[in-house]
């Protein structure tokens, strides 16, 4: 059974720093696609980073150069570190996974690119 469990999420102060945590199971190997993505209450979804088998990472632009997407295969994990936090960071975040492959996929950071997701982690962030 394929399962993603988020962790890491509490309240910091802006300017503070957190670092999420995903740990995915289900399958032998690694996820083709990973990323993250967050939804503040009456808002969409949104994609926050993503990560390839490959080590290509992607960001949205509000989080570049803040936030890295990381993975350590060895654990089965994936993380976000997110530095130099905003009050609009302020959401729900979630991670997602993938398996599929296929010749020349591009793991976008959008939802239609995953098929697994964990259940969020609380981020609040006060100015």
């Amino acid at each position: 059974q394929v399962q993603l469990v988020e962790s890491g999420g509490g309240s910091v102060q802006a300017g503070g720093s957190l670092r999420l945590s995903c740990t995915y199971s289900g399958y032998t190997y690694s996820p083709y696609c990973m990323g993250w993505f967050r939804q503040a209450p009456g808002q969409e979804r949104e994609g926050v980073a993503g990560f390839d088998r490959d080590g290509r990472t992607t960001y949205t632009d509000s989080v570049k150069g803040r936030f890295t997407i990381s993975q350590d295969s060895a654990k089965a994990t994936l993380y976000l570190q997110m530095d130099n936090m905003k009050p609009e960071d302020t959401a729900t975040y979630y991670c997602a996974a993938d398996w599929r492959w296929y010749n020349g996929r591009s793991c976008r950071i959008d939802e239609s690119e995953f098929l697994s997701w964990g259940q969020g982690t609380q981020v609040t962030v006060s100015s």
